[in-house]
């Protein structure tokens, strides 16, 4: 696999940012490069257009590529070919966050099904219920992963896990201890990098709420 695509949403349904920070953990682990795809930008208000920006800059800043797209706009999908282009891509997200309708904008070939919102709880019906891989006709190939709802960290040891945040990896060379774990530790670097803004609060939030969670394997 050459890279993963996680697809996120803003609204219908809501793609937190512990779900986010959980995947790019993972795809650091197993080192899978990864593209950050925002998708149903046309169903965004200005003011959820404004939030999406503001998320594209926070993970822009730390390293990642984002992309802000529409499946129903035809420039957005000719970006994301030029991403699946030739490699071996796996595309994730929660149910509903239109990761069939995005393959088959890219491939009309393939013709996915695809589902609808639950109304009452603002889930995606799972279409794809195990992982599949497609060939696509312009080259490479794409797998389509079944829906997830909660996405857990295995095989990831707590003391690992600021490894595995790029700018919390960043700043721990400077911690005064070797085996600072950036809680509550004396002359640590990078909380001094949260205190001053240069590590985003949330993002070190999650780290810390991943780090104090001894369930992360199974938990959403």
């Amino acid at each position: 696999m050459d890279q993963a695509l996680l697809l996120i949403t803003l609204i219908e349904p809501v793609t937190r940012t512990m779900f986010i920070d959980r995947f790019l953990v993972s795809a650091e682990a197993y080192r899978i490069p990864i593209q950050l795809v925002f998708n149903k930008i046309d169903v965004l208000s200005e003011e959820q257009l404004a939030e999406l920006k503001k998320l594209q800059q926070k993970y822009e800043n730390i390293g990642y590529q984002t992309y802000a797209i529409s499946a129903y706009n035809q420039d957005d999908i000719a970006i994301i070919r030029s991403i699946l282009q030739n490699k071996v891509s796996v595309i994730s997200g929660h149910s509903g966050v239109g990761k069939s309708t995005l393959i088959n904008a890219v491939d009309s070939h393939l013709q996915l099904k695809t589902g609808e919102i639950s109304s009452s709880h603002q889930s995606g019906k799972h279409t794809t219920t195990f992982a599949e891989m497609f060939p696509l006709q312009f080259g490479g190939y794409i797998i389509d992963t079944p829906g997830v709802r909660g996405f857990g960290l295995v095989d990831i040891q707590k003391e690992e896990l600021g490894h595995y945040f790029k700018e919390i990896f960043e700043y721990s060379h400077h911690c005064k201890f070797n085996n600072c774990y950036h809680i509550q530790e004396p002359n640590c670097a990078v909380c001094k990098a949260v205190a001053d803004g240069k590590i985003d609060a949330n993002r070190y939030e999650n780290y810390v709420r991943l780090y104090l969670d001894e369930d992360t394997k199974h938990r959403l």
